[in-house]
């Protein structure tokens, strides 16, 4: 569903200022495939799922979408491809319009204008079924300004956006980050709940090495802008943040500095 070959970016080539983001970077994603990505801060992590989402071309590598190559192809056309959720809460949804009209702009992505009416009763009550999923009582209050929501409500909202049309790829950039632990937990079971319903592949970043160990089938960990560290199925369940810290010295050479992960 995902391939990434040799996939290479620096930022500010040829000045004091010069920053190897990506170096030669390899990732294959199979369908359904739910991977999370940890590592230091400028390992490469962020640069990567931008790189996927067009946010900023390669210098070199191809990537393949569902067998499809979007190296060379813009931002917004690559978006019929993607559901992508940021780490800040505001930046998902349309704060001034209603929930139901963030819904409906989320389920039309893509789609011809026409000028039937906004919202059909049909698709109201779709809205409201899936809302009721995120158990936050959102499917009473569909007519409420976006705005009025807290940031885990929004990012919830976010979420469900991003993946009601069932995206071939799901970009998760520290989308918890952002929240209180309590809240963060319940985006994080919303998480799990539709990926696994809908089987998307999904790649999500994170600083919390728990989050990393307890979600998805597969975590991958990068350094300066490639990848150090891979694992999957029953030897990932079996991790601890121990084992993390010790193979990052293993294959760094050095020990990890990042306080923020390692306090997560």
């Amino acid at each position: 569903m995902l391939d990434l070959k040799s996939i290479s970016k620096t930022f500010n080539a040829g000045t004091v200022n010069e920053k190897t983001a990506l170096n030669n970077l390899c990732l294959h994603l199979n369908d359904g495939d739910f991977v999370t990505v940890i590592g230091g801060n400028g390992a490469g992590k962020s640069t990567m799922l931008n790189a996927v989402a067009g946010a900023w071309p390669v210098d070199e590598g191809t990537i393949e979408i569902g067998g499809v190559n979007v190296t060379k192809l813009p931002e917004y056309k690559r978006a019929k491809y993607l559901g992508r959720v940021f780490q800040d809460p505001m930046t998902g949804t349309a704060a001034s319009m209603q929930i139901e009209e963030n819904m409906a702009l989320a389920a039309r992505r893509g789609l011809s204008r026409t000028l039937k009416k906004g919202i059909s009763s049909k698709e109201r009550e779709f809205y409201r079924e899936r809302l009721a999923e995120l158990g936050l009582g959102l499917e009473d209050r569909m007519t409420s300004k976006v705005g009025l929501l807290s940031g885990g409500q929004r990012q919830a909202l976010t979420l469900l956006m991003a993946t009601l049309k069932k995206p071939q790829l799901l970009l998760l950039d520290e989308h918890t980050a952002a929240l209180d632990p309590k809240t963060a937990a319940k985006v994080l079971e919303a998480t799990d709940r539709i990926v696994g319903q809908d089987n998307l592949t999904t790649l999500m970043i994170t600083h919390n090495m728990k989050d990393a160990i307890a979600h998805g089938n597969r975590l991958v960990m990068m350094y300066e802008g490639h990848i150090i560290y891979d694992v999957a199925g029953e030897e990932k369940k079996k991790l601890h943040v121990s084992d993390l810290l010790e193979k990052f010295e293993q294959a760094s050479g050095g020990s990890f500095a990042n306080d923020r992960m390692i306090l997560s």
